[in-house]
């Protein structure tokens, strides 16, 4: 008999250089709390969808393109992103990625963020700046779980790749990248203080022949 395993889903997870690590996270945390206290539109779109925190999503969800900080946080995230795109076997030849989404999330105690996946990208991912003991992690939900329908539970001893639900700490100074298409969610927890964290996307481009200009349409 065999048995083989099939259509793995992959996380990747890695800490930034430790080098100046400390210093980029405590100037983005000034930068983010000074966002979250002046951005009013934002204040006013999480009132309605992320009670208890703040998330400037629904305001500045392209911070990498405005402000020189989030750029330089994107720079030390794009080799990770490449070489996450290479594990997965994706045919990046003339292709080159692009972050086309990047905003801040702050988290008090009893904050949750619902079950939700990232469309019109193909790699997502979150930057962990402030995480107090006893930060929510981030949970993962298995792909194939609404089609079980008539599947028994699994043993409580089963290994993570076989459970319905599968949890990654978070880690100031860390940084998680998967699949777009891959349901996640962050639980309430009684933290003391704010988890602080930046989320992502990129996206895929054709990329312009070389020592040419960008054509049309790419």
């Amino acid at each position: 008999m065999s048995i083989r395993s099939l259509f793995p889903t992959q996380i990747y997870a890695a800490a930034l250089k430790p080098k100046g690590v400390a210093l980029l996270n405590q100037r983005l945390l000034d930068e983010s709390m000074a966002l979250a206290d002046a951005d009013g539109a934002g204040q006013a779109w999480s009132e309605k969808n992320y009670l208890g925190g703040y998330t400037s999503y629904g305001s500045h969800c392209r911070l990498h393109l405005i402000s020189p900080l989030f750029a330089e946080l994107e720079r030390a995230l794009r080799p990770h992103a490449q070489r996450y795109a290479k594990a997965l076997d994706y045919d990046m030849r003339g292709r080159r990625l692009m972050m086309t989404d990047c905003w801040v999330n702050i988290m008090p105690a009893q904050v949750m963020h619902g079950s939700h996946l990232h469309p019109l990208s193909f790699i997502s991912g979150t930057y962990y700046v402030q995480t107090p003991r006893g930060a929510a992690p981030l949970k993962f939900e298995d792909p194939r779980l609404v089609l079980l329908m008539a599947a028994p539970p699994r043993r409580a001893d089963a290994p993570a790749a076989k459970r319905p639900f599968v949890t990654h700490r978070a880690r100031a100074g860390h940084l998680v990248l998967f699949e777009s298409w891959l349901r996640h969610e962050v639980p309430a927890s009684d933290v003391k203080g704010e988890r602080v964290s930046i989320s992502f996307n990129y996206a895929w481009e054709q990329a312009p022949p070389a020592g040419g200009k960008r054509g049309k349409g790419t």
